[in-house]
């Protein structure tokens, strides 16, 4: 139900639970010891942990070959992935806003297999911290960044790549005591229905950190979400299914921490109840039609194969390049493979709002190609600014202007962040969050709380990856730490 009138409306009283683990990780998000330490571990795993890429013609990877009558570019072990061909045509609501056309061709990543992205987490002095990695992929732009305990494709995990076993595995593959658990979708507009298995995973047993991995509170994790390019997507993605908050009466606080804890606490009232929210995504889904099949890639028209690479032939969206890889740290030491490369950096913005003190955050319900279900709950802005520029008003996202053009002292979080390593080449997002007065809801948009996506996060396919990834950013707000 959109809500048009001049004012913003009250939001209503909801029931939320809220579970043990959230109270336990609130304390974690609120303990932040000095990074002295994890800045030393940085210094000294760049040493023995890194990538050297460089960009090879798509014609010459080796292990890798382009079929004759399709020309998808795939491994040869029939496994990992393929860069596919897809066409897409689409109706119903929200297709005109979220594209200029509603038919288009592009290129698109084919791997269909289930990876595994794994927090494992543990007690220490009565307070959890989470296991992280220093990880060097291909595509990184600043060479480590923090990853998930166990970031892994089934491929990786089952061996298929030949290299050395993933440290942490058994956690995942036979956990005692699960926080979260859930499967959520990778960029709906880069890959076709793949999907990752997040979880969250609590243990009593001692478990040394091994060379490249740390352990660290939520807390401290908060604070290194504010530093460019080192939080990984998968990172991100995780702590968007990550339970937070507490019971709270901070009816004498008014700052933009405590209407987040009011957003996130048990009972709080809400502007759209979730059955109406569950309800206007169904309906998206039913109405909308989307028609999307592989295709060759010689058929997409707007596409060319030149150079070595798979450009847009007006020099916008992405390219396809080919890299070869050189590794030291990691379970495979050389290998060849494809990867996107962004032309231009990306923008996930979420405006924000207080309504009578809680916090809402004002979504979009986004149709993408390559979803398992149609649509998912996306950023308020979600999009390429620089292939937007020349776009008339009419088809510029809604809010874009707004988001660009705040107050600095509107800002809430501004962080260029970095896409998954493994498949994307030096590509990122702007990840920003802008708090405004309350605004008109659109059709294709609902206030929500964070409390509310929190418990659709704890669902498969409700929450796109860019939506989980900047949702992260504005739950590290949760202990009122500068952003």
């Amino acid at each position: 139900m959109s809500t048009a009138s001049a004012g913003p409306p009250a939001p209503t009283a909801g029931a939320r639970t809220r579970s043990a683990a959230a109270r336990r990780f609130a304390e974690s998000a609120r303990t932040t010891p000095s990074l002295a330490e994890f800045d030393k571990l940085v210094g000294r795993t760049q040493e023995n942990v890194r990538t050297i890429t460089e960009t090879v013609p798509l014609d010459r990877l080796h292990g890798w070959h382009r079929d004759r009558r399709t020309g998808f570019i795939a491994h040869e072990s029939g496994r990992f992935f393929s860069i596919e061909g897809l066409q897409v045509d689409k109706q119903g609501p929200g297709a005109g806003r979220q594209s200029p056309s509603a038919a288009w061709g592009q290129p698109i990543i084919n791997q269909p297999e289930t990876g595994i992205l794994g927090f494992l987490v543990k007690e220490f002095d009565g307070v959890l911290h989470i296991l992280m990695q220093l990880k060097a992929e291909p595509g990184n732009r600043n060479g480590l960044q923090l990853s998930p305990t166990v970031q892994a494709t089934r491929s990786n995990y089952t061996g298929i790549h030949g290299g050395l076993p993933v440290p942490y595995l058994e956690y995942f593959q036979e956990p005692a005591h699960v926080i979260a658990d859930v499967r959520q979708s990778e960029q709906g507009s880069r890959f076709l229905r793949k999907r990752n298995r997040n979880m969250i995973v609590e243990t009593s047993d001692p478990v040394p950190a091994r060379d490249g991995f740390v352990w660290l509170t939520l807390g401290q994790l908060h604070r290194l979400l504010a530093v460019d390019d080192l939080v990984n997507m998968s990172t991100r993605s995780v702590l968007a299914c990550l339970p937070l908050g507490e019971d709270t009466d901070a009816a004498a606080e008014d700052g933009f921490a405590t209407a987040l804890a009011r957003s996130l606490a048990p009972g709080g009232p809400a502007l759209h109840p979730l059955v109406d929210v569950l309800s206007w995504i169904t309906e998206t889904r039913t109405l909308s039609e989307l028609h999307a099949r592989t295709v060759p890639l010689d058929a997409l028209t707007d596409w060319a194969f030149t150079g070595g690479r798979i450009r847009h032939r007006g020099g916008k969206h992405f390219e396809v390049i080919g890299v070869e890889v050189e590794a030291v740290g990691r379970e495979v030491g050389h290998w060849w493979q494809p990867m996107i490369r962004a032309r231009s950096t990306e923008l996930a913005a979420l405006v924000v709002t207080r309504l009578r003190g809680v916090l809402h955050v004002l979504m979009q319900l986004r149709i993408e190609p390559g979803l398992t279900d149609t649509a998912e709950l996306a950023p308020t802005v979600q999009c390429t600014p620089a292939d937007c520029a020349h776009l008339p008003p009419e088809q510029r996202p809604p809010f874009l202007d707004l988001v660009q053009n705040a107050r600095p002292a509107d800002i809430r979080f501004d962080t260029v962040l970095s896409d998954e390593g493994g498949r994307f080449y030096h590509t990122g997002s702007r990840h920003l969050v802008v708090e405004t007065e309350w605004q008109p809801e659109p059709p294709e948009f609902r206030w929500l709380t964070p409390g509310q996506l929190e418990d659709l996060a704890q669902h498969s396919h409700y929450l796109n990856m860019q939506a989980r990834s900047v949702l992260a950013c504005l739950r590290s707000r949760y202990d009122g730490g500068d952003r």
